[in-house]
């Protein structure tokens, strides 16, 4: 279908930068500090992309061998989140960015949409206080007219709520603002939010194939995202 797209809300994490070396090096340290074992890369994978609360909670399961269902409610893991947190906070805000890097294609593609005069926000189920320095110390921060964190709004991505918010804050109608991410959660707040959504085939999502995922398309770079556009602008 044609599409007439003035805004697009990107997601960070997976998405345009890959930040599994921070979040395997921040959890590590925090496991290390709790006498846990430490996380594994595909541990990690499985689990970031819901904010920071589910990604402790799980953790913290899956290390005390306890079963899925402990991850919203469980005293073992109520008793260590709080300062599992803490310790979790201080290490990733020391090591923010130093084991990331910028997806290719990622400059490219925003500065193409730029140039198209596209307005662009960043929505990431990160805390606020973790994108606003990586989008700085990536060099991407000038791109995006607002930044929205998981501690942004009441409830994060699935929930359409942020996207809602996002397109509220950019001035543009939910229609013509199209979200761009990397995984199930991305593309469930669009769909409730009415925003067409793409997603991009190299992030993480949770374990599972994203192009089982519906989507007006899945591309291998952001680079092809403005051409993709282009022949799809009414």
């Amino acid at each position: 279908m044609p599409l007439n797209i003035q805004a697009a809300i990107v997601d960070l994490d997976g998405t345009m930068v890959d930040t599994l070396g921070d979040f395997e090096v921040a959890l590590n340290r925090t496991m290390a500090d709790l006498d846990l074992p430490l996380v594994t890369p595909g541990l990690v994978e499985r689990t970031v992309g819901k904010g920071s609360e589910h990604l402790i909670r799980s953790v913290l399961a899956h290390q005390l061998a306890l079963p899925e269902a402990s991850v919203g409610a469980c005293a073992t893991v109520d008793a260590l989140y709080e300062p599992a947190w803490l310790r979790y906070q201080h290490h990733y805000l020391q090591c923010n960015g130093q084991h990331a890097h910028v997806y290719p294609g990622v400059l490219d593609g925003l500065q193409a949409l730029q140039a198209a005069g596209i307005r662009l926000a960043c929505l990431t189920n990160k805390p606020l206080s973790f994108a606003q320095p990586l989008l700085q110390a990536k060099g991407l921060a000038g791109f995006f007219e607002r930044v929205f964190g998981g501690d942004s709004f009441e409830r994060k991505k699935p929930d359409p709520l942020p996207l809602l918010k996002t397109c509220e804050a950019l001035g543009a109608p939910t229609d013509q603002t199209l979200m761009v991410g990397d995984s199930s959660n991305d593309a469930q707040a669009a769909h409730a939010a009415g925003c067409p959504v793409i997603l991009v085939t190299y992030g993480y999502n949770h374990g599972q194939p994203v192009q089982a995922t519906p989507a007006a398309a899945w591309l291998d770079s952001l680079a092809h995202l403005p051409q993709w556009l282009q022949t799809r602008q009414s």
